[in-house]
């Protein structure tokens, strides 16, 4: 058996994966922030309401 072919496709994927994971659950905590700045007012002209501002670590993780 050769060298190539008991090597595997894709080595890395597991570390894709949990690299995309981690940058989609920065991203939703640096929404939450901002939108929990605003004031209900704001949040109300762009069609949110305070409740709609909930900590993602409340919901279940991934959606």
């Amino acid at each position: 058996m050769e060298f190539y072919e008991n090597r595997s496709r894709a080595p890395f994927k597991g570390f894709v994966l949990i690299w995309q994971a981690w940058k989609h659950w920065r991203a939703r905590r640096k929404t939450q922030r901002v939108l929990s700045h605003l004031s209900d007012a704001q949040l109300k002209d762009i069609g949110l309401s305070r409740s709609d501002v909930a900590d993602p670590m409340d919901r279940a993780w991934p959606r």
